[in-house]
């Protein structure tokens, strides 16, 4: 008896260690193959990106330069994230290294803040095409763009790194997943993160694209006026054309 509530034990021998959770084998592999099967789409969809964008010279603009790099992001969620995730959800052990833990949430958080980036830069360049169409090729060159994107993914990685090093306590023992996201009491930084990371960036990024909402409606008001003026310029110089000889005739 005692021997087969050790085996439901993570890690058998210690009295602190979490239960494993049985699952029926069906559903077991069901979503294993599931969740698997997402990442494995993620991969190829985003390789193929990478792939499309880097050999083709065609495709060198500053706007597919800034889908490369979300693309890569993206990348990182199907390789680490969502198999590393997919192990946290199926097992409620942490067999993996306790490196790997610190590593996974680091990645984790990273590439959440790198694709906020990226679409606070893709809004930023829809923003100066749209708004201001006519400077939009010496304000957003390839270079300045490159040099964007280098500076964001170097900025994400010190200030992630920093952010875990300050909250994550890797000498825990790492027996249950939830251990391995065990932080100590830093409420405050969580709440300066979450305004950094998220909050900041969202409101940039809806800001932007409301602005260019209203300059596209504007714009397509002024050429929907447009047009209904010349048509009804050409429907008077039409009827006058036809006035013209029954006056003549009396």
């Amino acid at each position: 008896m005692e021997e087969h509530e050790d085996a439901q034990y993570c890690f058998p021998g210690h009295n602190s260690s979490c239960r494993k959770v049985l699952l029926s084998t069906s559903i077991y592999i069901t979503l294993y193959i599931f969740f698997l099967s997402i990442a494995a789409v993620t991969v190829f969809l985003n390789v193929l990106v990478i792939i499309s964008v880097s050999h083709f010279k065609q495709l060198h603009t500053p706007t597919n330069l800034l889908i490369l790099s979300l693309a890569v992001a993206d990348l990182l969620v199907g390789l680490i994230v969502i198999p590393a995730g997919t192990v946290a959800i199926m097992e409620s052990c942490w067999f993996l290294w306790k490196y790997f833990c610190v590593f996974y949430v680091f990645i984790s958080f990273f590439v959440l803040s790198i694709s906020l980036c990226n679409l606070l830069l893709i809004s930023i360049d829809r923003y100066v095409a749209v708004c201001d169409p006519l400077f939009y090729h010496s304000k957003i060159t390839i270079t300045r763009i490159t040099c964007s994107i280098s500076i964001i993914w170097f900025c994400c990685i010190i200030y992630n790194a920093a952010f875990i090093k300050i909250i994550v306590n890797v000498e825990l023992p790492k027996r249950c997943f939830e251990e391995c996201f065990f932080v100590e009491d830093f409420k405050w930084i969580s709440i300066i993160d979450l305004v950094i990371t998220m909050i900041v960036p969202c409101s940039i990024i809806i800001t932007l694209y409301l602005k260019i909402f209203l300059v596209a409606r504007s714009q397509a008001r002024k050429v929907f006026s447009k047009e209904a003026a010349t048509k009804s310029g050409v429907k008077t110089v039409q009827e006058t054309k036809v006035q013209i000889p029954a006056v003549t005739e009396a």
